[in-house]
């Protein structure tokens, strides 16, 4: 059986979902071997073994932590060598991205980011599927190395825990890191004010809204804060100072594909449909009825979201009373 080796990165008290998701994928292509970067809990482990996870490389080097990223991906690199990995699985981040390209330099293996989805077959191996030309097409494709690393996106199959568990045996990683990955070291950290949202990349729901909020994006985090949801942006409403960058989705923002995307006065231009068109449902409010969001969405409503907005988280809370 392949073996696969999942980046589980700084899990802390409890796995996160796109750990779960990461191994839920892994469990169906082979036999799922867990890469720790940082401390492992008791916990963690616990529920490593009810997502099938037999094996843990774990390593808590402080320079994993201390450094830019080179040193996660020499971790890496060793993981899937002493397990004899066929495939390397990480989440899609910018960061883990990154980590995994530089893996692939490592490891002279192709490597395949922004995959949606990825299956065995008994003919033509493990294929991967990916978005192509700001998410026009989705493409079918595989890697032809010994080894292979593909970054999934998040909310690409349900979470699922194995049907029987055990404890994974942990066995402790000592990495020599290279020079190289000591060149750049981190000098400080400042941690990012908590909103008790969930992570905008890993959200199954988010409501986004655009120019057409006008600054006053009060109703898109009402209806998000009622739907358990994250809150997104286009570049327009980040460039002009209503929110935050980090909340921007696009294409040169964050790549969302959460269950429910709510896109609110965006008029859903190619660089905005570029982060989020792989949302499995999508509700569109927008005034101008010729709006290009309006190609995409599931469900469109021409209307003023200032009119649209309020009158559906009342009913949402008539019906939750």
């Amino acid at each position: 059986m392949r073996n696969i080796v999942v980046f589980i990165d700084q899990p802390g008290s409890a796995l996160g979902k796109a750990g779960k998701e990461l191994l839920t994928f892994a469990r169906g292509l082979g036999a799922p071997v867990a890469a720790v970067a940082g401390e492992l809990s008791e916990a963690v482990r616990a529920e490593l073994g009810e997502y099938g996870v037999a094996q843990v490389l774990n390593s808590n080097q402080a320079e994993l932590f201390e450094y830019s990223i080179v040193p996660k991906a020499e971790f890496l690199a060793v993981a899937a060598q002493r397990v004899d990995a066929q495939l390397v699985l990480t989440g899609n981040s910018a960061e883990h991205k990154e980590i995994a390209a530089r893996l692939a330099v490592l490891l002279d293996a192709g490597v395949i980011s922004d995959a949606v989805g990825v299956v065995a077959d008994a003919d033509a191996g493990i294929q991967v599927e990916k978005l192509v030309l700001a998410g026009s097409y989705t493409v079918s494709a595989s890697v032809r190395s010994a080894i292979g690393i593909v970054a999934l996106k998040a909310n690409g199959v349900e979470p699922e825990a194995a049907g029987s568990s055990s404890a994974a045996a942990v066995e402790t990683v000592e990495v020599p890191f290279s020079e190289l990955a000591l060149r750049a070291r981190i000098a400080s950290r400042q941690a990012r004010p908590a909103s008790g949202r969930p992570e905008l990349s890993e959200a199954r729901i988010v409501v986004a809204g655009g120019r057409g909020v006008d600054g006053d994006f009060g109703p898109v985090e009402e209806l998000a804060d009622l739907l358990g949801a994250a809150v997104g942006a286009s570049r327009a409403a980040t460039d002009a100072g209503w929110i935050d960058h980090s909340a921007q989705v696009g294409q040169t923002g964050k790549t969302v594909s959460p269950q429910l995307y709510i896109s609110v006065g965006i008029s859903g231009a190619i660089q905005q449909k570029a982060g989020m068109q792989t949302s499995k449902f999508i509700v569109a409010v927008n005034q101008d009825a010729e709006s290009p969001v309006f190609e995409i969405a599931d469900l469109g409503i021409v209307g003023d979201l200032f009119t649209v907005l309020p009158q559906a988280i009342e009913e949402i809370k008539r019906r939750r009373a």
